[in-house]
């Protein structure tokens, strides 16, 4: 018994996914800068945070809803994402996160 994957449906969760990731760090990065801003972050973070949960949970049950193949693009396309964002804000603060007060 051999399981084929379908490249198709998997490439399709993969693009959905880094979009999904795009989308929910670039909400953060927005969120953030504003909330430094204010006199009250929470104010704006938990909003924020809702509303980029909310939506990235939303996504995800669409593309689960086309397969496991497709989550599994989603998912490792979203993590992936993830780890080279973190790499490069790393890279441009010298390596070394440096203290916000």
């Amino acid at each position: 018994m051999t399981g084929g994957i379908d490249w198709t449906l998997f490439a399709m969760g993969a693009l959905a996914g880094a979009a999904a990731a795009a989308a929910f760090f670039g909400g953060l990065a927005v969120g953030v800068r504003m909330a430094l801003r204010r006199r009250r972050p929470m104010a704006v973070l938990l909003p924020s945070a809702a509303i980029r949960i909310a939506l990235l949970l939303t996504f995800g049950w669409w593309v689960a809803g086309l397969g496991a193949v497709a989550l599994a693009g989603f998912a490792l396309a979203f993590m992936v994402l993830r780890v080279v964002l973190l790499a490069t804000v790393r890279a441009g603060t010298g390596g070394e996160a440096k203290p916000w007060n």
